[in-house]
């Protein structure tokens, strides 16, 4: 079962989801899908194709955009920012907990968002974000310089 997590008003996120959620996820009206979890992490029936195929059968945006948290970069940052700013409505992006998807939102928010309250947000829900302070202040220096 799905653990949907709304991070913001059009964003969410959650732990990993099988191809029968995307079904559900239709429902509820999201337009954009963002898998940030790398295929070597999941068995053939999760990795990104199969979901991605569920997807486009329902009418979604697909976006894969994997990382591992040594991994992140700013393209990844880049490119979540702009799927979900580019999105028609709500916004689903999955990894393995949830962690990854919050913590590349939370680098391309930083400079529109307060620090303060991205680490807020995070701790909310259960993602406790305290150690990113420096490394989220500098990218709302570099977001907003």
């Amino acid at each position: 079962m799905m653990d949907l997590r709304q991070i913001t008003e059009g964003y969410s996120v959650t732990p990993q989801i099988e191809p029968a959620d995307v079904a559900t996820l239709a429902a509820q009206g999201v337009k954009t899908l963002i898998c940030n979890r790398p295929d070597m992490e999941n068995p053939p029936p999760l990795q990104a194709a199969a979901i991605q195929a569920e997807a486009e059968a329902h009418g979604i945006d697909f976006v894969f955009n994997p990382f591992q948290g040594h991994t992140l970069n700013q393209d990844n940052v880049d490119e979540q920012a702009d799927a979900i700013a580019g999105s028609e409505g709500p916004v689903v992006a999955y990894c393995a907990s949830g962690n990854r998807s919050t913590v590349v939102w939370a680098f391309g928010a930083a400079g529109d968002v307060p620090v303060d309250e991205i680490i807020a947000i995070g701790t909310s829900h259960g993602y406790p974000f305290d150690q990113l302070r420096p490394a989220l202040e500098a990218a709302a220096a570099q977001n907003t310089g």
